[in-house]
């Protein structure tokens, strides 16, 4: 493809995943399964285009008067990002071939008149709706946090399987394989690969071993905060993809100690021939039974989409953990024999996601306010039903992938006003787990100030957005 094909490409992408609820990256890959002459590079070279307009998107709808197609903001991106002259830009849409058509007068003239002096949320990189809900989280910081949260890469975070290998032995395969992972600073149990270039962690023995996970570092520490020991009755009301579900059914299992060998190839052995002397065949040699583990926790692990709690019992089964899979109720129902009982109850809400808008940052611009307002209502009455759950001395953790108020501390103010018998626990209390570093105990207890919530975000902590609060039954 020409560079002009691919802008073209590039602009036809952004238009499919603008009327669609579909990941940016679902949209390319069903692109390039529909365009098979594309190549690697050249499908590389669209994505990277399609990311870099995403993540500036709202500074080119303002540079380009307010259009939004995909055509408009490519060309924006062209000039505000890529430096590139009128007439360079002019000779990418010379209409030949491929290429996208030439450029009109109004477009000529946004590009030659510049962006102007940009509002606040348009140089930020943020919808403008979440611009105060910033301001007053974060105070001075706000640009710097919306900058982090919106314009970098993530990396990508791992989570390793302590209940069949250990850190250093997975750090030794992955730098086996070629990579260069590196330890997570608050999770001791999380290694880190850089997202440049991608790396194809599913293809990974190790990952199918079983030996890792990937999850988001602050997703691990949410997990952690949990509290759970052995002989626990553990609830995890959301369970989603199923992240955390494992992260704390590997908690219920004994820690490995010691990294497994790689299983030695077969060795020739002494064997009988009819012609005598000892036959050179190699036997294999006898493999030792695997080890039956049993789990040292009840863990229950709810969702309302049954096709969700499937999808998670092939990433138990490779993990070699368990857990209770059971359907919830659309009202609540389904969970009557375990009320009152559970020692641990984790409360990963549904939320807006706006913690992970640097991997999605698409999600930035679909979400409108009436949603904000609608998932903290939501999340509210989900708070409501599983607390039930949390048996007198249990531990109730509610946590978000959110960066906002509006469901953050919007919901636990809900939650305390509406629920006297829970107290709060200070999170430096919930610090203690043996998968936590002890700079964890010490940046993430500062964080919190002795209170009770905990947020983390990209600025921050160098992890995605989250927040939790940690509460305890008291009657």
């Amino acid at each position: 493809m020409t560079p002009a094909a691919r802008l073209a490409a590039a602009a036809s992408v952004l238009d499919s995943i603008a009327h669609s609820r579909q990941p940016a990256e679902v949209v390319l890959k069903a692109w390039g399964a529909a365009n098979r002459y594309a190549g690697s590079k050249d499908r590389r070279a669209i994505a990277d285009r399609v990311y870099k307009v995403i993540r500036a998107r709202g500074r080119l709808v303002w540079a380009m008067g307010g259009r939004e197609d995909g055509r408009a903001l490519v060309i924006g991106s062209l000039s505000l990002i890529d430096g590139l002259s009128l007439d360079e830009i002019e000779l990418l849409h010379s209409g030949e071939g491929y290429g996208p058509r030439p450029l009109s007068k109004q477009e000529r003239a946004r590009i030659t008149a510049g962006p102007g002096e940009l509002p606040g949320w348009v140089a930020a990189g943020l919808p403008e709706f979440v611009v105060e809900d910033f301001k007053i989280t974060f105070g001075d910081r706000w640009t710097e946090e919306a900058h982090e949260l919106m314009a970098p890469r993530a990396p990508i975070d791992l989570r390793v399987n302590v209940a069949k290998t250990t850190v250093a032995g997975v750090e030794a395969e992955l730098t086996e394989a070629g990579l260069s992972p590196e330890r997570t600073p608050w999770s001791a149990v999380g290694l880190r690969l850089s997202a440049e270039p991608p790396p194809n962690v599913q293809a990974l023995e190790a990952f199918k071993q079983g030996h890792i996970e990937i999850q988001d570092e602050g997703s691990q520490v949410a997990c952690w905060l949990t509290g759970v020991e052995p002989g626990m009755t553990v609830v995890d009301y959301c369970a989603g993809g199923g992240g955390k579900t494992l992260g704390l059914a590997m908690l219920g299992q004994p820690v490995v100690t010691k990294a497994p060998k790689a299983e030695a190839e077969a060795a020739p052995v002494a064997a009988w021939s009819p012609v005598g002397g000892e036959g050179a065949a190699p036997q294999p040699k006898p493999k030792a039974k695997p080890v039956e583990i049993t789990s040292t926790i009840r863990l229950f692990a709810y969702d309302v989409v049954q096709k969700r709690l499937d999808n998670i019992r092939p990433r138990l089964a490779r993990a070699g953990v368990t857990a209770d899979l059971r359907l919830l109720g659309q009202n609540g129902g389904g969970v009557e024999d375990l009320v009152r009982q559970a020692d641990v109850v984790l409360v990963d809400a549904p939320c807006s996601g706006s913690g992970t808008w640097r991997r999605r940052p698409e999600d930035a611009w679909r979400l409108k306010p009436s949603e904000v307002e609608r998932l903290h209502a939501l999340q509210v009455q989900i708070l409501d039903r599983a607390s039930a759950l949390v048996k007198p001395g249990g531990r109730l953790v509610f946590v978000t992938c959110s960066m906002l108020r509006g469901e953050n501390e919007a919901t636990a103010d809900a939650f305390e006003e509406n629920h006297p018998e829970f107290a709060p626990v200070p999170v430096a209390q919930a610090l203690n787990a043996a998968t936590l570093t002890d700079a964890a105990r010490q940046r993430l207890g500062d964080l919190a100030a002795g209170g009770h919530r905990l947020r983390l975000s990209p600025a921050s902590t160098g992890t995605d957005g989250f927040f939790a609060a940690v509460y305890e039954r008291t009657a």
